[in-house]
């Protein structure tokens, strides 16, 4: 029965968002009687983050599959690191999660969803504990994930929680491939020459046109990627800075406590001189006052 779920379920959660209750339970009702019909009444809907991720995973599958490879490999070379290097590492694994997340957010737009900052967030986070956590990397290779995930690289991800049926953990969702076009079928030559040699003209210029439309959009997206990377640098520098800024206003107050005891100790010193001075001059006048 396991296999007839996942079956299912891969088609339900591949659904858009607002289909998915109607389709589910109409499902349920098809295979009432039978035990797969109950099992599927109780797949919960994905949250709109699972969701977005979900479509990426069945749209993009390889940049989901490079997000995960280069998760592996970057827990395997985390191991022995220094702060600095642990931090690079850190710089680049958010570069590519909002890489991808930011891809994510257009594929669901293209779906018809708009997705929020706060939901973007939670892809995010969804996309870093697949490359922090291997268990997450199953969940969300799976594309049946119903919540998004989070992980810390210290406590384990309970990823059998955030997918529609924990056999879904050893489960890969099949990649949407566009269908073909349809093949040309052969017609009979016009009687019209005429307008068969207009027609193959038009054609000509139809072609010509999206070539040069093509190359027009190769340009803009090569010019949007460079972009899209000097925004990411920039806001890692802008991290950077950040932290650097707090690293300074911590010393501050350091210096500014520093200032504090050493000002006291100036002032006791100052006291100390008085008080001496005074006991010389009183010492001098005895001294005069006897005759000495």
């Amino acid at each position: 029965m396991a296999e007839d779920l996942l079956a299912d379920a891969a088609e339900l959660y591949g659904l858009p968002l607002a289909d998915f209750t109607p389709r589910r339970d109409a499902r349920a009702k098809e295979l009432k009687g039978t035990p797969l019909g109950p099992a599927v009444k109780t797949l919960k809907k994905p949250s709109t983050a699972a969701w977005v991720v979900n479509l990426l995973v069945r749209y993009e599958t390889e940049q989901v599959e490079q997000v995960i490879s280069v998760g592996a490999l970057l827990r395997e070379a985390q191991t022995g690191m220094d702060a600095g290097q642990l931090r690079e590492l850190t710089k680049q694994r958010r570069q590519l999660t909002a890489a991808v997340t930011t891809r994510a957010r257009g594929l669901a737009r293209e779906h018809g969803l708009r997705v929020t900052e706060a939901v973007a967030t939670q892809v995010e986070g969804t996309f870093t504990a697949a490359m922090i956590d291997a268990d997450a990397a199953r969940a969300v290779r799976s594309g049946l994930l119903v919540s998004a995930l989070s992980a810390t690289g210290v406590d384990a991800v309970d990823a059998a929680a955030a997918v529609a049926v924990p056999e879904a953990l050893g489960f890969e969702v099949p990649e949407v491939v566009p269908p073909l076009p349809e093949p040309l079928h052969a017609v009979p030559d016009l009687p019209d020459t005429t307008a068969l040699d207009e027609a193959r003209e038009a054609l000509s210029e139809a072609a010509s046109a999206l070539s040069t439309a093509e190359a027009s959009r190769d340009e803009a997206a090569a010019a949007a990627k460079q972009v899209e990377a000097r925004l990411l640098q920039v806001r890692s520098e802008i991290d950077d800075v950040r932290r650097r800024l707090a690293d300074l206003e911590a010393n501050a107050l350091e210096v500014d406590d520093d200032l504090t005891e050493a000002e006291e100790a100036r002032e006791a010193a100052e006291s100390a001189v008085v008080e001496s001075r005074t006991a010389r001059d009183d010492a001098a006048a005895e001294v005069e006052r006897l005759g000495g």
